[in-house]
């Protein structure tokens, strides 16, 4: 760095590149692919920066909020089709990305939390039905969650390991048991 005398100091900064590293060829090639949820997430947390840093509040109209719900229908009707949000406004992205989080979580962390909701429930409604048709179908649920298995038809096998010798024995006596007959032929004239 060089200091004259009057004029400012200047520094350069020149970071250090390494050589042999690709660079993309367009900034769509730099890109991650993302799934749609992904891509609108990012779409609605980036508008939000925006947002805040202009300090500009995003307020979406009823015609943005009636077409982000219409696109959130489609999109649950037909999955595997592509969101394509780059003409619709920033207030539209920003509703509809809180739409799918509002419905893009997950309830419990344990299934076993989700399966104590469901029989506190039925046994909720078994003591406070109000008819007899009520309470023995939420009887008749809480049957049949796994673990009361109130319902469950079960068949035991039980496997008993014997030394060979005492099951030959078993075996002999079973058969020694068994009658014999033999049936004769007996020759039939059939008339004709």
């Amino acid at each position: 760095m060089e200091l004259n005398a009057g004029s400012p100091a200047r520094i350069q900064l020149v970071p250090d590149i390494e050589e042999g590293v690709p660079l993309p060829a367009s900034v769509a090639d730099a890109m991650p692919v993302l799934s749609q949820d992904e891509e609108l997430r990012m779409r609605a947390s980036t508008v939000k920066l925006i947002s805040d840093l202009v300090g500009v509040p995003i307020i979406p109209t009823d015609k943005d909020m009636a077409k982000a719900e219409q696109i959130a229908k489609e999109h649950m009707a037909n999955p595997a089709s592509k969101l394509d949000l780059s003409k619709e406004t920033n207030e539209l992205q920003i509703y509809l990305a809180g739409l799918v989080a509002r419905t893009n979580f997950q309830l419990v962390d344990e299934l076993s939390e989700l399966k104590t909701y469901v029989i506190n429930k039925l046994v909720y409604e078994i003591e406070h039905a109000g008819d007899s048709k009520t309470r023995i179908a939420a009887v008749t649920k809480l049957g049949e969650v796994d673990g009361v298995d109130a319902f469950k038809k079960r068949s035991e096998i039980t496997h008993v390991i014997k030394p060979i010798e005492e099951v030959e024995k078993e075996l002999m006596s079973v058969l020694e048991g068994i009658e014999y007959r033999v049936v004769g032929e007996k020759n039939v004239a059939i008339d004709a």
